[in-house]
């Protein structure tokens, strides 16, 4: 049976990742790239769907467990009554092929050890041909091969493979598993303590780079890593999380796959990557996106595929039953052809940032701005999907149209401090007629609120960002009423909800936990109104629902005090960083570091 969500740590090699659990189990795995079909899905169903489990042969989940440093090297210990051993898990910098290494440490004591490695090609569907001997265990199914080495005698039984070993205090004992396509020859051995070497250097390096000098420094430079670590580097795009399907609700059908690219991500991810100091990670997300972006404005999706691909067909999992009975399991996405306005806006914005910042002009933007925002121009006043991707119908929400604003906005501004060419007085025409229509008809002047939409009474969490793009300053009366009003009706435990979904806007059945990235708005809408202490004590409470390691999920359900959704997801990593660097604006050097 899979852990909770928060029982996982996540290890990668910056095209796939792996979810390793307390209890030594590797339980997803996807390889070679985040979003291939997984060879461990034991997360999703059953150990049967495939896992790989390296711990005391007694069994326990770890006594303690860290990441080694600003890495994604993790080592698990457990202490029993016949002593202390140590397992390292981590995944070396692609090279030739997909690795998995695995170090057994023996810290003290004498502990008895077992390996059982259950592989399951095609998310659990397929259980390969496996042949153990020469040290190796060599697994082929289709287009997958595995091959295992390890110095301990490898057997086979009951469809698994495992190994039985001791270590005592100074023992190290290596597993190194290797992907690569099954029409190719057998990758070279890898050296474990070598490629252990590297990949610390390889962190460490890479960790060098970075200029954040605000408070809670361990929280964000861990939200760093597992932004890096969500990156498929041969083309800078970030993945939204690593997994497919992980409950919004627990036993719900609110499972969605988020191994793949949002636009709307663009901008929160620019601005903590530049803000700390990552120039060469932004301007791979920006390159990302112009590549992903290009081609008739009117084919813009809102989601890509980590090389750019624009079909992202959904489909369902019959013979998994889901996290916790949670079903059905997803793979694509059939938002992806969803019409939401926000995206243009959202896309002005970015390049936009990265035009006003380090990242300088690229290869022309300016011409695909422009074709971007004639769409804009023709379409703002058309109703949309929205932000959250609702499957119900279409309407006007104040967020899109907002963000219609913010992209015209941001054209007028590349013409203004860049000189760049463009019918600005039109722009700034449109500008005023999409203000003036946003205030009309989505302010509640009753409640001295805006709403979720047009004509509507229900609130959405999204309204937080208006004066973050610039629509209204924080003062303005109308964004604290706002504010108070989300407060008010949008929280539960203090954390906020995206919208109520009783009021069945979205089209779905069920309900869903408090959204983190929504939360992490809130503490800079606090801010933003000066609210200072309020806005610190959120964000403290927001740091202690990550995990032991420091890793979030999409969302916290307050009923049952767990994470939810997706996970390690980069939407909630990246509002982590941005508050802490705004909120570190305000507070001295002694604020206590979590």
């Amino acid at each position: 049976m899979a852990g909770r969500i928060e029982d996982y740590a996540m290890i990668g090699d910056l095209h796939t990742a792996a979810l390793v659990g307390r209890d030594g189990s590797i339980d997803w795995l996807c390889l070679p790239r985040f979003d291939s079909p997984a060879c461990f899905a034991a997360l999703l169903d059953a150990e049967s769907a495939g896992h790989w489990r390296l711990a005391p042969a007694a069994g326990g989940t770890c006594t303690t467990r860290r990441y080694r440093g600003d890495s994604l090297v993790l080592e698990s210990e457990w202490t029993g009554p016949d002593g202390t051993v140590r397992v390292v898990d981590f995944m070396p910098p692609r090279g030739d092929a997909a690795d998995v290494v695995r170090i057994v440490e023996g810290v003290s004591g004498r502990v008895r050890m077992r390996s059982e490695l259950r592989l399951r090609f095609d998310y659990g569907s397929i259980v390969p041909w496996v042949r153990h001997g020469d040290g190796m265990l060599t697994a082929i199914a289709g287009p997958d091969a595995v091959w295992l080495r390890s110095p301990v005698p490898l057997r086979g039984e009951d469809e698994a493979s495992w190994a039985d070993f001791e270590v005592a205090a100074g023992d190290r004992v290596p597993f190194v598993m290797i992907w690569a396509p099954s029409h190719e020859p057998a990758p070279e051995p890898v050296d474990a303590v070598k490629a252990l070497d590297e990949t610390e250097s390889f962190w460490s390096g890479w960790m060098d780079q970075c200029t954040y000098q605000g408070g809670w420094q361990d929280a964000v430079r861990r939200s760093l890593v597992t932004l890096k670590g969500l990156t498929y580097a041969p083309t800078g795009g970030i993945v939204a999380a690593a997994t497919t399907s992980l409950p919004e609700q627990l036993g719900g059908s609110r499972n969605w796959d988020y191994r793949y690219c949002w636009l709307r991500d663009s901008t929160f991810t620019l601005q903590a990557l530049l803000a700390s100091g990552f120039v060469e990670e932004a301007r791979a997300w920006r390159d990302w996106l112009l590549r992903a972006v290009a081609g008739s404005p009117a084919q813009l999706r809102i989601m890509y595929g980590l090389d750019g691909t624009r079909r992202l067909p959904e489909y369902e999992l019959p013979w998994l039953a889901g996290y916790e009975n949670s079903s059905p399991v997803r793979i694509g996405n059939g938002a992806a052809a969803q019409f939401q306005l926000d995206v243009w806006g959202e896309v002005l914005e970015g390049l936009h940032l990265g035009r006003a910042t380090t990242l300088g002009a690229s290869e022309d933007p300016w011409d695909l701005q422009r074709a971007l925002m004639d769409f804009l121009e023709g379409n703002w006043k058309e109703p949309d999907n929205g932000l959250w991707e609702v499957r119900g119908p279409r309407r006007h929400f104040v967020h899109s149209k907002v963000m219609a604003w913010a992209g015209t906005d941001r054209m007028i501004r590349g013409v203004e401090q860049f000189g760049l060419d463009g019918p600005v007085d039109r722009w700034r025409a449109l500008c005023d007629d999409i203000h003036r229509d946003v205030c009309e008809k989505g302010f509640d002047p009753r409640r001295n609120t805006f709403t979720q939409y047009y004509g509507g009474s229900e609130l959405d969490a999204s309204l937080l960002l208006l004066p973050r793009v610039g629509f209204l300053p924080w003062r303005d009366e109308r964004i604290a009423g706002t504010v108070h009003a989300i407060e008010r009706e949008l929280c539960e435990d203090g954390f906020v909800l995206r919208y109520r979904t009783e009021a069945g806007v979205d089209g779905l059945p069920g309900r869903e936990g408090a959204f983190l990235a929504c939360s992490f708005w809130l503490v800079d809408a606090l801010h933003g109104l000066g609210r200072q202490h309020d806005a610190v004590t959120l964000f403290e409470r927001l740091l202690g629902l990550r995990n032991d390691v420091g890793l979030l999920a999409e969302e916290w359900d307050p009923l049952a005090g767990r994470q939810v959704g997706n996970f390690p997801q980069a939407f909630s990593h990246e509002p982590l960083i941005n508050s802490a660097r705004q909120l570190s604006q305000d507070i001295t050097a002694t604020t206590t570091d979590l």
